[in-house]
């Protein structure tokens, strides 16, 4: 069974180069110094007329952790109906309350809201206190895939504990391994867990194309890219 590739990206442009290379499917975002928050109205409606491939919007309406009031739950309510609107075949989300235990909750809110659109729970389960109660309870709020690098910084720390939950979560639920996942590991994590879809960034900085720029501000302009070359690396290594 062929393994899908998920490259998390953080602009218009990175989307657009990791898809030319050949990415399945695409969490796009914004601001990767907080972790990824909602991309724009503005950038939304621009990627989705540009591509067929799938792409999923992460919504999450601030950077730090994933206690959220109930303006910033109203506020992910409206960006998912405008996801939705625009026809993306996904999002991104993660809730969790403030013990450590997922907010099923309002995750089922937001999945019931989301419908017909597939749901992934992101890293969000990283930061829960038990992971294997925190996968029956996502499975029971209808999400179809927890992105997870295994409760630890880098996925290929944890295979073990990954490697348990894609057994325990079986058919119910996808287990989608990220976080330091690169072509020199990806087949190895693959093959130690038996996941059927893995999720990389892929970052590449990318210096700026300014022709002027104001020394006295004493700023380094480069942007968060995506290394389209590794893509493929990652590709050809399964």
């Amino acid at each position: 069974m062929s393994t899908t590739i998920e490259i998390a990206v953080f602009s218009l442009e990175a989307a657009i180069e990791a898809i030319k290379a050949g990415a399945h499917r695409i969490e796009f975002c914004e601001n990767p110094q907080e972790g990824g928050t909602t991309p724009s109205f503005g950038s939304l409606a621009t990627l989705i007329a540009l591509t067929s491939k799938p792409v999923f919007p992460i919504i999450r309406p601030r950077g730090g952790d994933f206690f959220y009031t109930e303006y910033e739950f109203n506020a992910m309510r409206s960006d998912i109906l405008m996801a939705r609107k625009l026809n993306y075949p996904g999002i991104v989300i993660g809730l969790l309350n403030a013990d450590g235990t997922i907010d099923t909750a309002r995750t089922k809110r937001l999945v019931d809201l989301a419908s017909p659109m597939e749901v992934t729970f992101h890293r969000a389960f990283d930061r829960s206190k038990d992971p294997f109660k925190a996968l029956e309870d996502i499975i029971a709020t209808g999400c179809k895939r927890i992105l997870t690098s295994g409760q630890l910084p880098n996925a290929v720390e944890s295979l073990p504990l990954l490697k348990k939950l894609v057994e325990q979560a079986g058919d119910r639920i996808i287990i989608m391994p990220g976080a330091g996942v690169r072509s020199n590991n990806i087949k190895e994590i693959i093959t130690s867990t038996g996941a059927k879809e893995i999720h990389s960034s892929a970052r590449k900085m990318q210096a700026s194309q300014m022709l002027y720029t104001k020394d006295s501000m004493q700023e380094n302009l480069q942007a968060t890219g995506v290394d389209a070359e590794e893509i493929k690396k990652m590709l050809l290594a399964l």
